[in-house]
């Protein structure tokens, strides 16, 4: 184990800094300031792991990160040797370690009276230095199946899967309807979370490996699902859950109010030097974001950096505790107050605020919010309470509040894949759908959730059509499809 004593001699929890916020604001780069690298803190961190006999840390990662093991090596400076029990359960450590939540944190056992072990920031610069050492390589399959399969959706999910079956020897074609691979992860997340070259280099590996990647083509328009499952012996439905939850108020058609994900799209192809024709923009304008969650924390940051003269967060809900409560016990994923790097960065948050409706000028664009106090009846539903509404200047409003389920309009239209009555794509315990041949995995069935949930389930996946295709796997499969844990 690393440390026995570790956790007793350092009690702090340290994390890498941050670039100054007058500093970050002024590009798009990652806000982790890259020469606050430093092994000996992290070193220490990595020994503050207890080792514990039930690690339950396992359990709050759907990957089983083997986390002790990876911990100690660290200590030890093994960083070659770590990074092989970390891809040994993770294909994508560079993303999780940036944009994971970490439920295996709040599942820490050290978490009991002392602050939970930096988890995260160990795994990120255990795949980042792999990658500087020259350890990150092609793992070319030793023979070939003969077998083919699509993938549709090149996220975590879709990448997860695509990977695992290469490997496996067969011939996996990604398809992408975007115009380069990544899907959310390289068009939803910013730039200052997550840079694309770090997307970039795991696709150049896997391309190294034999995955063939389709870009610009977006399944049931230029190919349908039909002929898209005639064309290969599976075809796994990896296509995310975009679709996204509307606020549908009085005034809703008013100019200057977007959902989220366009305006995250736009700002990330603006990032990467493309001129985006009738951009939507924030600079001078007073900024309204409709959500508290990851999306409207990347919209506030996206803001700022445009040069917004406001920005406003809207949540109805009540402002989370900073600590676990009663209902909260240790090593349940809590729901606690949180500042991302975007809340650092400036802007309000204005909790327990209902949208009563969206106030227009005399040219049909937006120009306030009306909202009120959130009251909590006692069915459990919340609404506005009569009386206190008030208007917040608004200039561009981006409603924020989750996504609903995936796109399927086509694929009703073309194919025989059910879905469930919440619009999600059904599907088995083995990620199979109705129609023989045909899987999903990630958020497509699932529902909108983690990125390490997407590749825990593309991993599954990928060793259930494994097994469909040549009657055993040994390919991992850490969850089913109808695993129920820790679900955000």
């Amino acid at each position: 184990m690393a440390d026995p004593r570790g956790f007793l001699k350092v009690r702090e929890r340290e994390t890498p800094p941050y670039r100054p916020v007058a500093v970050r604001l002024r590009d798009w780069n990652e806000v982790k300031d890259e020469l606050g690298r430093d092994q000996v803190v992290l070193q220490r961190q990595a020994g503050r792991c207890m080792d514990c006999g039930i690690p339950f840390c396992h359990q709050g990662c759907p990957l089983g990160n083997l986390i002790p093991e990876w911990n100690d090596l660290v200590w030890r400076g093994q960083y070659a040797d770590a990074i092989e029990r970390l891809h040994a359960t993770n294909n994508f450590p560079e993303f999780t370690g940036r944009i994971c939540p970490a439920p295996c944190e709040t599942s820490c056992v050290l978490g009991i009276n002392q602050p939970a072990v930096t988890i995260k920031n160990v795994e990120v610069e255990i795949i980042d230095r792999a990658f500087e050492d020259g350890n990150v390589t092609p793992h070319i399959a030793q023979r070939h199946t003969g077998k083919t399969v699509a993938v549709v959706g090149s996220g975590p999910a879709g990448l997860a899967a695509a990977q695992q079956l290469t490997r496996a020897g067969h011939t996996v074609a990604v398809y992408e309807k975007d115009d380069v691979p990544g899907g959310l992860l390289r068009y939803g997340v910013p730039d200052f979370k997550m840079e694309k070259h770090i997307i970039d280099r795991r696709i150049a590996q896997m391309e190294r490996e034999g995955t063939r990647f389709r870009s610009g083509i977006e399944i049931g328009k230029d190919i349908t699902w039909d002929d898209l499952r005639a064309r290969y012996d599976a075809v796994l439905i990896a296509t995310g859950a975009p679709v996204p939850r509307e606020l549908p108020l009085p005034g809703r058609d008013l100019d200057g109010i977007h959902v989220a994900m366009p305006y995250l799209h736009q700002g990330n192809l603006a990032a990467a030097g493309v001129e985006v024709e009738d951009q939507i923009h924030a600079e001078g304008k007073h900024v309204i974001v409709i959500g508290g969650g990851d999306t409207g924390s990347d919209c506030i940051g996206t803001a700022l950096r445009q040069g917004a003269a406001t920005v406003t967060t809207l949540a109805i809900g009540k402002k989370p505790p900073t600590e676990r409560t009663d209902s909260m016990p240790w090593p349940t994923d809590p729901r606690l107050f949180e500042v991302s790097s975007s809340h650092e960065e400036g802007g309000e948050r204005d909790y327990l605020a209902s949208t009563v409706e969206f106030v227009g000028d005399e040219h049909g664009h937006v120009r306030a919010l009306k909202v009120a106090v959130t009251q909590y009846n006692p069915d459990g539903s919340r609404t506005p309470t009569p009386g206190t509404e008030r208007e917040i200047p608004a200039d561009l409003v981006l409603i924020a509040m989750g996504f609903t389920g995936p796109e399927v309009t086509t694929l009703q239209e073309q194919s025989q894949v059910a879905l469930t009555s919440r619009a999600q794509i059904e599907r088995a315990e083995n990620f199979a759908t109705t129609q023989e041949g045909v899987f999903v995995a990630g958020d497509a069935g699932r529902g909108a959730s983690l990125v390490v949930w997407a590749i825990a389930e593309g991993r599954a996946a990928a060793a259930a059509i494994d097994q469909y295709l040549s009657g055993s796997t040994e390919l991992p499969a850490p969850v089913t499809a109808h695993t129920m844990a820790l679900r955000a």
